[in-house]
């Protein structure tokens, strides 16, 4: 699979079909609508979600974002992976969903060599169009792989960037099964920053609590996990730079379908883009998947009110 990341490409490939490992689960009839406002004339925007807490979170401030300037909007959570979503875009099931830009051009072309969000974005426009699907601006937010360590070890070895890991030669290494395979993974790990002499322990759950505790508790002196984990903050964890690209851009995009694409939408979805940061995605998953448990319906409102989207 070139160097993408499969723990969402599984999204895309055949289970962030796996992804759903992080899934917040859906209940119910998944492609029965859940909201609905009015709006001003013109297509209706259904707006979907894969079937993780996440997406559910930013399909909400696509939704409500887009009610705020007038669109006549509804929503379909909880969908599944790109092989159901794809296809509700198509059909009209669906006509907006918040995507990733890496994973959704390894979608269209499993061998992609775009490494960079300009590089990514640039590729993504013909790769859709396929479909006569269309994207829009992407977002500085990204949810990515990332090799993370703890603070104590990164301070006390010098670690800054994932060529800086042959300093701790000979270390475990904790991710998903596929992790052992992927090209930015430990393949990508010696081919591209000639870290080769690593024990990989595979661990079922994407980054989720059973990575963090075998990192925190030194099973595994460096783990796979996604950037947006609320973990890397409160469990006071380093993502380490990535200077040689292996691992590619993610940034949330907005994906759509040709039939509603206007000005106005564009103008409405870029400027969501313009405020989502990585900090913005940790913090509104905290806040639903955390302690507090807030619905991705509050949690949006409170974004959006905060970025002035409202």
């Amino acid at each position: 699979m070139s160097i993408f990341k499969k723990g969402r490409i599984a999204i895309g490939v055949v289970a962030v079909g796996a992804v759903v490992a992080l899934a917040g689960c859906a209940t119910g009839d998944p492609t029965a609508p859940e909201t609905a406002s009015g709006g001003d004339s013109g297509d209706a925007i259904v707006v979907g979600s894969f079937a993780f807490p996440e997406s559910e979170i930013l399909g909400e401030i696509y939704a409500q974002a887009l009610t705020a300037q007038g669109f006549d909007v509804s929503t379909k959570f909880n969908i599944g992976p790109r092989q159901q979503t794809i296809p509700a875009l198509q059909d009209g099931s669906i006509n907006l969903i918040p995507e990733y830009n890496g994973n959704l051009l390894a979608y269209y072309d499993t061998e992609y060599t775009e490494r960079t969000t300009a590089d990514v974005d640039g590729a993504l426009g013909d790769a859709v169009a396929k479909d006569d699907l269309v994207v829009y601006k992407s977002a500085a937010a990204e949810d990515k792989d990332a090799y993370v360590v703890t603070k104590e070890t990164a301070d006390k070895n010098g670690l800054k960037a994932i060529g800086d890991l042959s300093k701790i030669e000979p270390f475990s290494l904790g991710a998903n099964p596929q992790f052992g395979e992927l090209g930015y993974g430990i393949p990508g790990l010696k081919s591209v920053y000639k870290v080769s002499d690593v024990t990989f322990v595979p661990i079922e759950d994407f980054g989720g609590p059973d990575t963090v505790k075998a990192l925190t508790d030194n099973t595994v002196q460096v783990a796979d996990i996604y950037t947006t984990s609320p973990d890397i903050k409160s469990k006071n964890l380093v993502v380490l730079d990535d200077p040689e690209n292996l691992i590619s851009a993610q940034n949330v995009i907005p994906l759509l379908s040709s039939k509603i694409a206007s000005d106005k939408l564009e103008k409405a979805l870029d400027a969501v883009s313009a405020k989502l940061t990585t900090d913005d995605l940790i913090e509104l998953r905290d806040r639903v998947e955390g302690d507090e448990k807030a619905s991705a319906n509050t949690a949006a409102k409170d974004w959006l009110d905060k970025a002035g989207l409202l």
